[in-house]
């Protein structure tokens, strides 16, 4: 057991080479390896090294920085040297090393940035795993909005990387030190923060330099690449959302067989701000998926699933679990599964977890009132009636089915009705 345990903390040999260049035609683009002199996990000898390794422990890996080289194809400029946030990563912006950042690590922190980005309005948090968001919210301030999105998936945020737009305070600090995390980061860390953040030994504590150009990324594309098993490369522009505020919605209009159809009502400025909230979310995370929203808070994220219903139903179920969860911890100080094993053990009143199997019901999952985001089109009105079912209230989705007449009519027959807006662009992200 001890040298499983200690392949986790492994330092891999690095063979990858000290410098990349992508020829595109003409153009080259020129990459510079990352690497830092921090200390050894084991021994606490300064070393040079870059990542610890790859997505799992037997893999290498590198991190590359884009040095020089401007590439511009048709008409897309795609982003040039001097915009690096985790490839520019030095000694300096990391604050603790813990036990040495992989490659994990920093692309929860990388897809962390891509949603952030959008969230610049107020105090906002996203905890990542496994590169999705777990829980991801804003409020009036940072520590409230950790807190919400750590309770909003407190089971998935185990272990994973809190992505902040605001400095660290010492509020926001203590929330962050009673939980287990991989990643802490953020523009900058306030007095007293680093000293309670650091209590946690393992702990990567990352400032993040260049946050005030985050924003500039929003209109800049990307050279995205997808190695195939046989050695060969599909390469693609990545994504620009779109929507980056109400205006930016289109309307939910369908025409079938000669017939308009239209949703009887518009969404309201509570479920606008939730749609905009869960479409800038939905930007970071693996497709197929549907998510739900309710007053800036992520309630229930399926991701990467291979049809529509199927993944709405995955996010009721985990927006039902999550908020048990929530309520047990909250009521008891235990999780929901463990209050489930105590009363197998005979330690607990079974009534314990009937009451609160009995108030998530009732709420169902925290639901009712909540907005529905998909990243692509329902092809079926089955997809949004798991919703409806639910209660929500607005949708949001990028239209352009046959059936949008189905969807649209589905939305009517709610009581009350639910509001439906277009993205006109999907959002698939594998």
């Amino acid at each position: 057991m001890s040298s499983i345990k200690a392949m986790y903390r492994t330092i891999l040999a690095d063979h990858f080479p000290p410098e990349l260049t992508i020829t595109f035609g003409d153009q080259k683009l020129v990459y510079r390896k990352r690497t830092w002199k921090i200390p050894d996990p084991k021994t606490g000898e300064l070393i040079e090294s870059g990542l610890r390794y790859g997505e799992n422990p037997d893999q290498e890996a590198a991190l590359y920085e884009l040095v020089n080289g401007n590439l511009v194809l048709g008409d897309c400029r795609f982003i040039e040297p001097g915009l690096g946030l985790v490839s520019a990563l030095d000694e300096g912006g990391m604050l603790q090393a813990g036990k040495h950042p992989g490659k994990i690590n920093l692309t929860d922190l990388d897809n962390g940035l891509n949603i952030i980005k959008f969230l610049q309005r107020k105090p906002a948090a996203v905890i990542l795993k496994h590169n999705n968001p777990c829980g991801a919210a804003w409020a009036d301030s940072l520590a409230e909005a950790y807190d919400k999105a750590n309770l909003a998936d407190r089971i998935a945020a185990f272990g994973g990387c809190a992505v902040f737009n605001r400095p660290v305070d010492q509020d926001t600090a203590e929330l962050v030190h009673q939980n287990y995390l991989e990643v802490v980061a953020a523009p900058e860390f306030e007095e007293g923060a680093l000293e309670i953040l650091k209590k946690s030994k393992d702990l990567r504590i990352i400032r993040v330099d260049r946050f005030d150009r985050l924003e500039q990324l929003l209109h800049r594309r990307f050279v995205d690449f997808k190695s195939l098993v046989d050695g060969g490369l599909i390469v693609q522009q990545s994504p620009l959302c779109a929507i980056l505020k109400k205006e930016d919605f289109k309307p939910a209009v369908a025409v079938h067989r000669g017939k308009e159809y239209r949703p009887k009502r518009e969404p309201t400025e509570r479920e606008y701000d939730d749609l905009l909230f869960g479409w800038w979310v939905e930007q970071g995370v693996t497709s197929n998926s549907v998510l739900f929203v309710k007053d800036g808070v992520t309630a229930g994220i399926g991701t990467g699933e291979q049809d529509r219903v199927g993944v709405a139903e995955i996010a009721v179920f985990k927006a039902y679990t999550k908020y048990a969860d929530r309520l047990c911890f909250q009521r008891l100080g235990l999780p929901y599964k463990n209050l489930e094993l105590e009363i197998l053990q005979g330690k607990r009143d079974p009534e314990d977890k009937a009451e609160i199997d009995r108030e998530t019901e009732a709420a169902k999952g925290g639901l009712v009132g909540a907005v529905m985001v998909s990243d692509a089109f329902f092809p079926f009105r089955d997809g949004v009636d798991v919703g409806i079912r639910q209660g929500i209230s607005a949708v949001c989705h990028p239209g352009g089915s046959v059936r949008d007449y189905e969807v649209i009519e589905a939305c009517n027959e709610a009581d009350p009705p639910v509001a439906m807006v277009f993205t006109g662009q999907r959002a698939f992200k594998h």
